[in-house]
């Protein structure tokens, strides 16, 4: 079996549609040189022994995917509109449905039901493959919802958080951060539970809000704003997280990264980075990849580097995935890495499809699961 690794995972309308960008389209038009060489590539050498388990299929993957796990199901969506349950032990479908409506944000589950959004601002709930409700929301969505509790919780692109029934779709409160930044990021942003307090990232700042009513517990920033313009100012968070016990670490876009005690609602630390996916990591260390393929270790306990590998550089990078010995990314050839967690060294290298890992990586039980924008879904197991 994979090591169990400790760890816990994973916006507009009006005036807003406008300004709304991808993390990729602002790197990519940047001005600049000629696209750097993405590094070459040794031979693989499998020191750490991997197999292929199985392959699904789904539709194409042009939205901004997260891939939910509970226990051994794995919960993914397609842009076209299907929701999947997967096994991950044997790679069937539990369930499948199509919701006949393109999506904008990935799928929310708490083994029970699972929740989508879709492009005309409808959040969609199911059970069991089937749909229980639709609520339409002011906002486009971008970030998986979150379903606790009996309730799901969405966060929007105008960066307004709506708690809604789990069994009806009633809207229960909405909170609005006042004001709003000119631009935000069409991509996932940080939504998740840390014991009896919702977290999000709204703007630059970790937010804890009660989550029976939506009023702010406490702000922790973790960016600042800098910059002349919209564009170098933009400080969203972004998922993925890294979760340990009650420690939460998470990146500002390409701004900084930083780890907070979410019981206390302080800041442990922040240091500067340059990248636009999310961090994943253990007790002892949390990884993440910066905007030109570096692959970056801190020190969870004060944010100082361990070590930085550019064995991957320009080679467009997924968010990593802590797994045991292993720091596991994909590639935008279809490429997933196995790197020592010590030292960034490889390990193993997998194919899938040739076309880009479209989420980062994630483990269920003990398959290593990992979706392309093909809709190529693929369960790895160690020999």
């Amino acid at each position: 079996m994979f090591p169990d690794h400790r760890s816990v995972s994973g916006r507009v309308v009006g005036a807003f549609a406008a300004t709304v960008l991808m993390a990729a389209s602002l790197v990519a038009c940047s001005s600049g040189p000629a696209k750097p060489k993405p590094a070459e590539l040794p031979a693989n050498t499998a020191i750490v022994g991997v197999r292929s388990a199985w392959t699904a299929q789904l539709a194409a993957i042009n939205f901004p995917l997260d891939v939910h796990v509970t226990g051994t199901t794995v919960t993914l969506a397609s842009s076209d509109g299907t929701l999947a349950a997967i096994d991950a032990h044997t790679g069937r479908d539990l369930w499948r449905v199509s919701l006949g409506v393109p999506l904008t944000a990935a799928a929310g589950s708490d083994g029970k039901t699972a929740a989508v959004v879709a492009r005309t601002n409808e959040v969609i709930a199911v059970a069991d493959g089937k749909e229980l409700w639709r609520q339409k929301l002011p906002a486009q969505v971008y970030t998986a919802p979150l379903v606790a509790g009996g309730r799901v919780f969405v966060l929007a692109a105008d960066r307004s958080v709506t708690a809604l029934d789990g069994q009806t779709g009633r809207r229960l409160w909405v909170q609005q951060r006042p004001g709003g930044d000119a631009l935000v990021l069409r991509q996932p942003g940080v939504l998740l539970a840390v014991g009896d307090t919702l977290l999000v990232g709204l703007s630059s700042r970790l937010t804890g809000l009660n989550p029976m009513n939506g009023s702010v517990r406490w702000e922790a920033p973790i960016g600042a704003p800098r910059g002349t313009n919209d564009v170098e100012r933009l400080v969203d968070l972004v998922g993925r997280t890294s979760r340990v016990g009650p420690v939460v670490c998470a990146r500002a876009f390409q701004m900084g990264v930083g780890c907070v005690d979410a019981q206390r609602g302080t800041v442990l630390w922040t240091k500067p980075a340059d990248g636009f996916e999310g961090l994943h990591g253990d007790e002892s260390l949390v990884f993440g990849t910066e905007s030109d393929g570096k692959l970056v270790a801190w020190k969870r306990a004060d944010g100082e580097r361990a070590w930085v590998s550019d064995r991957l550089q320009y080679r467009r990078l997924t968010a990593p995935l802590a797994l045991g010995r292993s720091v596991v990314v994909g590639d935008n050839t279809g490429l997933v890495h196995l790197l020592s967690r010590e030292d960034g060294s490889p390990l193993n290298r997998l194919s899938t499809d040739g076309s880009a890992i479209a989420a980062a990586p994630v483990v269920a039980g003990d398959t290593l699961v990992v979706v392309t924008q093909k809709g190529g879904v693929f369960g790895f197991r160690p020999e």
